[in-house]
């Protein structure tokens, strides 16, 4: 397997699949669904929504059930970027190589912008009841959904880090924003593909597992490319942390153990990964290259 061409084919067909789920840009509001839009379709390599469909592939999942949960994780997780880089909270001008959408939109279009697509992912990941009414499954995934988003998960999590902006973490502090406010969303994303895909309760407890440690790697790895990255290469700038004081792993254990531990956390994903009775090659390589990633 090629995986970078691999990679290329399935990130085309997951835009496709989040496309048909964007709103029209069309009516008085029509400012919002283009900032929406804008913010939705700037770039990115759809990390969460392929997750999620490749999860799904690896349990047997095969029906279309699946694509609006796919349109949804994105949907919360680029609500997110949009909060993320608001004056009030990291002030970036730039995300995935392009203008952020305050700079676009203006900061009160983009707390909308932001505001709506949360709102809109929930309207559409119901979608997915009318498709298969039976389906218990989807009840289930749509609790996840909503869960992993809100304030004991995604905003739980931030809400912690925006309050302890200029002060000391402990590791301990640390792990749990960062088990919230970034493993969530890929827990979710994993839990709800095996979940749909009618996965049993001990292999979604080991997805879950799988996820948490692939998010904390994710994260941690993220702290350190804000040292060491390239601002052409990551799309977004990088010293953003040290420039809004913000304690990272990177800070609290230094740079060798943040790699270190890295490798630890991603270990883990591989080791649980492989203990599954299933196989999903580019899965598999798809988590080793996101957590060991440059950019």
């Amino acid at each position: 397997m090629n995986f970078d061409e691999e990679m290329k084919k399935r990130v085309t067909e997951v835009r496709s699949i989040i496309g048909k789920y964007l709103p029209e840009e069309e009516g008085f509001q029509r400012t919002l669904l283009e900032a929406m839009n804008y913010s939705m379709l700037v770039g990115g390599k759809k990390l969460r929504p392929l997750l999620m469909q490749q999860t799904y592939v690896m349990f047997g999942g095969s029906s279309q059930v699946i694509q609006p949960f796919m349109a949804a994780i994105e949907m919360i997780h680029t609500h997110s970027l949009i909060h993320d880089d608001l004056p009030a909270m990291d002030n970036d001008e730039y995300r995935r190589g392009k203008k952020t959408t305050h700079v676009v939109f203006g900061e009160a279009m983009a707390i909308l912008a932001g505001d709506a697509l949360l709102n809109y992912a929930y309207e559409t990941a119901s979608r997915a009841f009318a498709m298969e009414p039976a389906n218990q499954n989807i009840g289930k995934a749509f609790s996840i959904l909503t869960s992993c988003t809100g304030i004991y998960g995604m905003i739980g999590g931030q809400s912690v880090d925006v309050e302890n902006v200029n002060m000391p973490l402990t590791e301990e502090q640390l792990i749990f924003i960062y088990r919230l406010k970034t493993s969530a969303l890929i827990e979710a994303s994993m839990t709800i593909g095996a979940v749909l895909a009618g996965a049993g309760e001990d292999e979604v407890e080991k997805v879950r597992r799988i996820a948490q440690h692939v998010g904390l790697a994710f994260q941690i790895q993220d702290d350190i490319l804000d040292v060491t990255g390239d601002q052409e290469v990551l799309g977004k700038p990088v010293k953003s942390d040290e420039k809004n004081l913000k304690t990272t792993y990177v800070t609290v254990k230094g740079l060798e153990q943040a790699k270190e531990d890295v490798s630890f956390y991603s270990g883990e994903a591989v080791r649980l990964l492989e203990e599954l009775p299933y196989e999903n090659e580019f899965l598999h390589e798809l988590i080793l290259q996101l957590i060991h990633r440059s950019a």
